[in-house]
């Protein structure tokens, strides 16, 4: 007997086969390790990263100490908030059980994450910190905009250099693992990295302009994600396994910009009597 047409049977499955794995330990874990940051005793990494870690081990320094910032804003905005962005005290993934669930919260911790790494790695080029970045090599000379011409000075931020380590490190477990969840956290993490960048800087002359580009401040970062948090869009795999759409008819179809999540957020108010923990 043929009990469900054959689409809808394919599609469960799809769902059952791409629901499967679950979240372990993080790089965010680098954030309790303090100013040594030693590529072994973070649980969680895969090859990619323990390889970048080898190879950069100041770069990992910087990203250990932008983890406290990043946790520190996510607090910031969820202060009011029934989840406050809460960490768990000596739990590998620093956020305890929150993120077995694939809500917009673990959205939101996703993408802020990513932007924390561009912020924090940006601002370390910049300051002369790191070997391996300074300045943009690109913003030097002439160039033009609407308004005209005008001269490239100061230092600009290298986030291009950050942007794309960061989507090294911080892309690469997921892209191993290519499941319903990863994918998901793939998207999350790309939208974090859709950051604002200013020119700013006049010379005296009307008729000569200095401008260099600089990363806004992480609190307007911190803002423009909680406003992405209020959008987000509840999202369900494509029969094919390989994007997402939106769950129902009614909801925007989520872009690129959009952060995108499966399951609806769980009542924070209520206590997991197995954990002993709240907001789980």
């Amino acid at each position: 007997m043929n009990l469900l047409p054959s689409g809808i049977c394919f599609s469960m499955c799809v769902a059952i086969f791409w629901f499967t794995s679950e979240v372990d330990a993080s790089w965010w874990h680098m954030g309790t390790l303090g100013s040594q940051v030693m590529c072994d005793n973070i649980p969680g990494l895969v090859s990619k990263q323990r390889q970048l870690c080898r190879q950069h081990p100041k770069i990992m320094q910087a990203i250990g100490t932008g983890v406290k910032e990043w946790i520190g804003e996510c607090q910031h905005q969820f202060q009011n908030h029934r989840w406050n962005c809460n960490t768990m005290a000596r739990d590998h993934n620093v956020f305890g059980r929150l993120l077995h669930r694939s809500s917009r919260e673990a959205a939101f911790v996703y993408a802020i994450s990513s932007a924390g790494v561009v912020y924090t790695l940006t601002r370390a080029c910049s300051q002369g910190e790191l070997d391996s970045c300074s300045c943009d090599p690109g913003r030097k000379g002439s160039s033009w905009d609407a308004k005209g011409t005008f001269d490239w000075g100061g230092c600009s931020d290298h986030v291009d250099y950050a942007i794309n380590f960061t989507q090294a490190f911080v892309d690469a477990k997921d892209k191993k693992e290519r499941d319903a969840r990863a994918l998901m956290n793939l998207h999350n993490n790309r939208a974090g990295r859709k950051l604002e960048c200013k020119c700013h800087g006049v010379s005296g002359s009307c008729s000569v302009r200095t401008c260099w580009l600089a990363m806004a401040d992480f609190r307007r970062t911190g803002d423009y994600l909680r406003k992405k948090y209020n959008s987000a869009v509840q999202v369900v795999m494509n029969q094919y396994g390989t994007g997402f759409t939106q769950a129902l008819r009614k909801l925007k179809r989520p872009t690129k910009n959009d952060l995108v999540y499966f399951e609806d957020s769980p009542d924070y108010c209520i206590r997991d009597y197995d954990s002993g923990e709240w907001n789980e």
